[in-house]
């Protein structure tokens, strides 16, 4: 696993925001499916805090998710649909974001919601780089001002448990009632989403098994407030291998928009059609 980065090493990197700058531009440049722009909070253009506005920001939020649904796939989804999938996206971007420096970089971020604002046009993500993180007491980052060092992994992946719970908690009050989902419901798609973002990117950086275990690691069983663990199991193909799946604790609903094809992490795939799809 990567480990991190020199500061010795990083020109020009003299304070926690311009390192966290680094680390998401980074995760960008691995993931092509993430969507977000590292800015300092002063780009201009049609973006919003929605989900710190209120009932306003909300209702915006989860009204442009409907929009797009309807431009990309033709399809009017209901408003608790179009509310569940735009809270998915959320919570994959951001726990990727947060997520994703802890795998690379065994640093965590804390992203405030204030942090993070919407394109409501193309559902695309600014993020501005907060002023603190947590990391380990050997890395070159707690020389600088707002790193907070803890004694060892553990207390680490517990610190990554912590933020994102700490940033979700007010988004699931602002988005949860337009689901039309319960508590259990909405923190498993936090977790789901956690686990999937971390699992993404091993894939991506072509080490599935080590991403696995690591997300086995920050969730090896349900942890309040998150209401299961990772649970990875494998799946062996007729040619032998062994290939790691898991089953979402809470739908996504994107099944509901396109159901033939459902997510090979739905709970209604089975292992059948996911052999299918891995070729075995």
């Amino acid at each position: 696993m990567t480990v991190a980065l020199d500061l010795a090493s990083a020109e020009a990197v003299t304070d926690v925001p311009g390192l966290l700058a680094t680390s998401y531009r980074r995760l960008t440049s691995l993931c092509e499916v993430l969507s977000v722009h590292v800015t300092d909070g002063g780009r201009p253009g049609p973006l919003r805090p929605c989900l710190v506005e209120g009932q306003e920001g909300a209702e915006a939020f989860v009204d442009a998710k409907a929009a797009r649904i309807r431009e990309r796939y033709g399809h009017t989804a209901p408003r608790h649909v179009a509310a569940s999938r735009a809270l998915h996206d959320y919570a994959w971007s951001v726990g990727l974001l947060m997520g994703g420096v802890w795998y690379l970089e065994r640093r965590v971020p804390r992203i405030a919601p204030e942090d993070v604002r919407i394109d409501l046009a193309s559902g695309a993500f600014d993020i501005t780089p907060g002023a603190r993180l947590v990391c380990l007491p050997d890395d070159p980052a707690v020389a600088l001002s707002g790193a907070l060092p803890v004694a060892q992994e553990d207390a680490l992946r517990g610190e990554l448990r912590q933020v994102i719970a700490a940033h979700t908690g007010p988004v699931l009050d602002a988005i949860g009632p337009y689901t039309r989902r319960g508590s259990r419901a909405l923190w498993g798609m936090v977790a789901d989403d956690l686990v999937s973002g971390i699992w993404y990117l091993g894939r991506v950086l072509g080490e599935e098994a080590t991403a696995v275990r690591a997300a086995t690691e920050v969730l090896p069983s349900a942890l309040a407030p998150f209401p299961g663990g990772a649970g990875f199991r494998p799946l062996r193909t007729a040619d032998g291998h062994e290939h790691p799946t898991r089953t979402r604790t809470s739908c996504c609903l994107y099944y509901t928009i396109r159901p033939d094809e459902a997510c090979s992490t739905c709970p209604r795939t089975c292992d059948a059609e996911r052999l299918r799809r891995l070729g075995g």
